[in-house]
């Protein structure tokens, strides 16, 4: 496509097959002819990061592939980028909806869809700092609902990220959800975690460090799990 360059690779995630990933070339690449990306307030040095594969997004997918698939459950995955973890539920039958804020993200996702076969799956603006009004003119389709899991992976990257990225999560966690965050230790934590609990999220961490092996870099970094209790009268809202 005009503007930047992109290319293919194959992505091994431990309990499903491999994934074929279009993703940009480099982080030098940028596009915004139109001013669209500007306008939602993603900068020229931001650009290009959706479009990349990242350690944290391949802890993610693991995480995912190793989920067991309920049925009726909904995931929500937040800043999905180029999709591989949602891919990964997806392929698995997981009722999953992909959300990201950038104007291509739901581009490059369709078409990873199509290099893997993959039948449709649900695609969602979210944007957590100017939730979009359906009835405004020109709105795209925005994260509705309630969700059972809601998952991301280097979200905290902005030190002002957390407590608005814990005002969506509670906005879209339904009754008993359950969320999963992978941060590569970034040390933005404290103001998210404080958020979610202060909402009256339960909280753990696991730690993801891994090795380096078979050519891969070493890993840093941690799950952060919450859950929202079931409070008394309260059910899984079917939305």
């Amino acid at each position: 496509m005009p503007g930047y360059l992109t290319k293919q690779e194959r992505i091994a995630v431990a309990g499903v097959d491999d994934l074929v990933i279009r993703s940009l070339l480099d982080r030098q690449q940028y596009a915004d002819p139109h001013g669209v990306a500007e306008r939602l307030g993603i900068s020229s040095a931001a650009w290009p990061l959706f479009g990349l594969l990242w350690p944290s997004g391949a802890q993610l997918a693991a995480r995912l592939a190793d989920h067991p698939v309920t049925t009726g459950e909904r995931i929500l995955e937040l800043g999905c980028g180029l999709g591989l973890a949602s891919l990964v539920g997806h392929r698995r039958g997981a009722d999953i909806t992909a959300s990201d804020c950038h104007p291509l993200a739901e581009a490059f996702m369709l078409e990873n869809l199509r290099l893997n076969a993959l039948g449709p799956m649900k695609y969602r603006h979210g944007d957590w700092n100017a939730p979009e009004r359906p009835d405004a003119p020109g709105a795209r389709p925005a994260v509705q609902g309630r969700f059972d899991l809601i998952v991301g992976s280097d979200l905290l990257y902005d030190r002002g990220a957390g407590v608005v990225l814990a005002a969506f999560i509670v906005r879209h966690a339904a009754a008993g959800a359950q969320v999963w965050i992978v941060d590569p230790d970034r040390g933005n934590r404290s103001a998210f975690n404080r958020a979610l609990t202060d909402s009256g999220f339960d909280r753990r961490e696991e730690r993801l460090d891994t090795p380096a092996h078979d050519g891969a870099p070493a890993y840093k970094g941690r799950l952060l799990i919450f859950k929202r209790p079931m409070l008394a009268g309260e059910t899984i809202l079917a939305v």
